[in-house]
């Protein structure tokens, strides 16, 4: 029985399940969306949200709790910079997961995960007017 066991293992070892959370958030937050699978992205979410709760604290503390989970400085001022600025009035729910079918390879549950309000940047090229 699997009572007060919450999470999901992902048939990961505790290390190696600690150590992709920690590339994937470092990923999300510096290029705001990135494609997993739903479970993963499930998992992701909270800890995602609670980087950001840090960063709206903005204080000395914060800032290094956030570096102790994140650990890329860039990242870390990434965050309590323009990220902390864009959800200053928003009370939660920084983050959305959106469906996308499934893998070819596994049949997994594919899944975005980006942050609220992010948009993609398109290029124009020199034959577009």
């Amino acid at each position: 029985m699997r009572h007060n066991n919450a999470g999901r293992k992902l048939g990961r070892t505790s290390s190696h399940r600690e150590a992709m959370f920690r590339n994937m958030v470092t990923s999300l937050f510096e290029h705001e969306r990135i494609i997993t699978t739903k479970e993963k992205a499930k998992e992701l979410r909270p800890i995602a949200e609670k980087m950001i709760t840090l960063a709206k604290r903005g204080d000395l503390h914060a800032r290094r709790q956030a570096l102790s989970y994140i650990r890329s400085k860039g990242v870390v001022d990434k965050l309590f910079g323009t990220i902390q600025e864009q959800f200053s009035d928003r009370a939660g729910g920084y983050t959305r997961i959106i469906l996308t079918g499934v893998r070819h390879g596994d049949a997994a549950q594919m899944a975005i995960i980006e942050l609220v309000g992010y948009e993609e940047k398109i290029e124009k090229t020199d034959t577009e007017n």
